[in-house]
């Protein structure tokens, strides 16, 4: 009984058809998985860093010394421009009118008081005037005035007994000795000084006076009450006000005063310390710049280090006065930025080197040299113009090295957009950056000597001058700017290429990429592995050698990496250094290893070169590229010989029981994955068929080589590979060519038998 499906209306049937999600479903599903989202995260993370580090909030200084402004430059805001004459000026003479710091001792002033009362009452234990010293008696006469007469003795001795009765009362010298503390201890608390020391240099009417010794606060105290002259008279004003006789006091003052000492010492240190402080408190006097008023810079004259400085102060208050909003429309422009330029690249990868966006490592390698040559370029820029070529020359030459040219010619771009926009260069500086660039990758194909990234230099440096020559007349400016600005590009470009010499070996590791210049090195005849290959298995090293040079013209006649067909066919046998009397190269007739193994044994054993060569390679460390010519230079070819044998064998024992199955009998590839390894595996397959051809004519060489090549094509070997008919075509002319000449006719001498 037979179930009959329930008959669907058209509606259903309509519904029933799904179509592929469009391009935005798509993008959506994509962006759902992890990956995706690490690879996005770590393109933010490298925007936002350069956003930070170029702090790109705000616009950068773009002007330069030599520069020459089409037009006058006015001040955009109001600003302050520092001046140091003028300052300088103020602030010495801050420290001309600051206070001078004096030691006082005290001690010189009260011995000279005890010393007057020690000479009073020596003078008073006279009764007459004859008794007394005449030279003490002398200290204690006020001078004459002008005019006077000399005292006669009679005189003289009145004057003395008027002294002696004004000490005659009872305690009468105790008080006298009070009353001179009282008149003294002024000036033992602010001391005496003849005059202000040459060397002080500062405030000539106020001084600060501190007891010596001490860290109390001083005093400060006017020149005039301390200078001996000045504050003499006003001792013996207060003599006079305070004793109670003029007469002591007149003697008491003529015996003071040719005795004042000097109590005050200047302390240099303190001094200097408080004229600093001077100097620094006295602010820093400016000139006023006011907008769109003042002149900053005048046309079509060159910019000096006055006119640079000025620039960048009018610059600084700019960016000081710009507001937030302003700072985050700048930002978001920046970010946008990135965020297109990422779009860009990230398409262009995934379209043509899915490697970068697949592999991990080679996308943080990538971003890194990206965020690196901004980096490097935003710091060197700084100390010398024009030297930002020097990272962004390294990034491109590196790309192209590490990947291809048009990769470097769109990142190496990208990359001088950011750069351009971070230091704040103009359109003429942009456009000899990004010539001087693409000129370094356009002549960067092939680096097969150590001086060919010299000459990219060298070719950079010419791009790089000619162009800002150009774009210099353009502009219109100074010859003499014009060719500084030339040589200036033209010297870091060298000064690129140099260190790009000595790099190579490093970015040869770091991405995993062998140049021609490594490939001739690796390719040496004297490599440990070929001269192993040779002593163990001499027909299979010659059987290598004349692979190469097939592989090579005919990599060579599609585009191909001939020298890297080459290198990788030397070494692509090596595996059979360990079983070398099994592959029939290296048998002697007779002798083959086989005849004593059934045919599945012998093919594991053929198959197992590729393994063994493989695991060679490694532990010699070659590189992964020559590493997938030894994996991929069988692909999954049949090993058909033994396949044959084990399929007649088992007709034979079965003969209703099939065909054997292939899979055991194949190698286990991977198929070759590059047009390079598609190239050495005809190569190889039609070397090897050659050798049985008993008379190699041009036409039976032909047809084998268009037998082999088709066999190949219709099992799919080249499938993964991205060989086209029309290259399979060219390669196989080739081949023809190369066998012919190998299998040249020879002229037969006269005197030459038949072996």
């Amino acid at each position: 009984m037979s179930i009959v499906p329930p008959r669907r209306t058209r509606q259903q049937r309509v519904a029933a058809v799904e179509l592929p999600p469009g391009m935005w479903k798509t993008l959506w599903t994509n962006l759902q998985r992890g990956a995706v989202l690490l690879r996005l995260a770590m393109c933010a993370a490298a925007a936002i860093f350069l956003w930070a580090f170029t702090k790109a909030w705000d616009p950068p200084f773009n002007h330069r010394l030599g520069e020459v402004p089409h037009r006058n430059v006015i001040a955009r805001v109001d600003f302050d421009q520092p001046d140091p004459a003028a300052t300088n000026k103020a602030r010495d003479e801050a420290r001309r009118f600051a206070i001078g710091e004096y030691d006082q001792n005290p001690e010189p002033l009260v011995q000279l008081r005890g010393q007057l009362v020690s000479d009073i009452g020596k003078v008073l234990q006279a009764k007459t005037l004859a008794e007394v010293d005449p030279a003490l008696w002398k200290q204690f006469q006020p001078p004459l005035a002008a005019g006077t007469p000399d005292p006669t003795p009679e005189e003289q001795a009145a004057q003395f007994e008027r002294f002696r009765e004004a000490f005659a009362a009872e305690g009468a010298m105790d008080a006298f000795s009070d009353k001179l503390a009282d008149v003294m201890a002024p000036y033992e608390q602010r001391g005496l000084l003849k005059e202000l020391p040459p060397d002080a240099q500062a405030n000539t009417e106020r001084i600060l006076v501190r007891s010596k010794g001490t860290s109390a606060f001083g005093a400060e105290v006017n020149v005039s009450e301390v200078r001996i002259k000045q504050a003499a008279a006003k001792l013996q004003q207060s003599l006079k006000e305070e004793l109670p006789s003029v007469e002591v006091a007149e003697r008491a003052f003529a015996w003071l005063e040719p005795k004042l000492p000097e109590t005050l010492t200047l302390n240099k240190a303190a001094t200097v310390l408080n004229q600093d402080k001077a100097a620094a408190d006295q602010p820093e006097i400016t000139k006023p710049f006011a907008k769109g008023k003042d002149l900053l810079a005048e046309a079509n004259k060159p910019l000096n280090e006055d006119s640079l400085k000025l620039l960048r102060l009018e610059h600084e208050a700019a960016l000081e006065q710009r507001t937030a909003s302003a700072r985050l429309h700048r930002s978001v422009a920046t970010l946008g930025m990135f965020v297109g330029l990422y779009t860009l690249a990230g398409f262009y990868l995934y379209r043509r080197d899915r490697r970068v966006v697949d592999e991990l490592l080679r996308l943080v390698a990538l971003l890194g040299l990206f965020v690196a040559c901004v980096a490097l370029a935003k710091v060197v820029s700084q100390y010398a113009w024009g030297a930002d070529v020097i990272p962004l020359l390294l990034f491109a030459m590196i790309i192209a090295i590490a990947y291809q040219q048009e990769m470097a010619l769109l990142l190496s771009i990208c990359a001088t957009l950011v750069v351009v926009v971070s230091i704040g260069h103009g359109f003429t500086e942009a456009l000899s950056l990004a010539a001087t660039v693409a000129g370094a990758v356009l002549v960067l194909r092939q680096v097969r000597t150590r001086s060919r990234l010299l000459m990219v230099g060298f070719a950079a440096a010419a791009v790089g001058f000619f162009t800002t020559v150009g774009v210099g007349i353009l502009d219109e400016r100074s010859w003499t700017t014009l060719l500084t600005d030339g040589f200036k590009v033209a010297l870091w470009s060298v000064i690129a290429g140099s260190l790009m010499t000595v790099m190579l070996p490093t970015v040869e590791k770091m991405f995993g990429v062998e140049t021609d210049l490594s490939l001739i090195e690796l390719g040496d005849p004297a490599h440990p592995l070929l001269q192993e290959l040779i002593r163990r298995a001499p027909g299979t090293y010659n059987h290598s050698i004349t692979v190469a040079s097939l592989a090579e013209a005919a990599a060579e006649s599609i585009g191909a990496r001939g020298l890297l067909v080459r290198v990788g066919a030397y070494f692509h046998d090596i595996g059979k250094m360990l079983k070398p009397q099994y592959f029939i190269e290296n048998q002697t007739k007779g002798d083959n290893r086989h005849d004593s193994l059934v045919p599945a044994m012998s093919t594991l054993v053929i198959i197992a070169h590729v393994k063994d060569g493989a695991d060679l390679a490694r532990q010699n460390r070659l590189p992964e590229s020559i590493i997938d010519f030894i994996q991929q230079h069988h692909g999954t070819t049949l090993v058909e010989y033994f396949y044959r044998q084990a399929n007649q064998k088992k007709v034979q024992e079965d003969p209703d029981g099939g065909a054997l199955d292939e899979s055991a009998f194949r190698y286990p590839g991977p198929k070759p994955q590059t047009r390079e390894a598609g190239v050495l595996m005809l190569a190889d397959a039609v070397e090897s068929a050659s050798r049985v051809l008993k008379e190699p004519t041009a036409s039976r060489i032909e047809n084998l080589v268009h037998e082999i090549s088709m066999k190949r094509l219709l099992d799919g070997q080249f499938d993964e590979s991205g060989l086209t008919l029309e290259d399979i075509r060219k390669i196989g002319e080739s081949l023809v060519k190369s066998l012919t000449a190998v299998y040249h006719g020879r002229v037969k001498y006269p005197d030459q038998e038949t072996a």
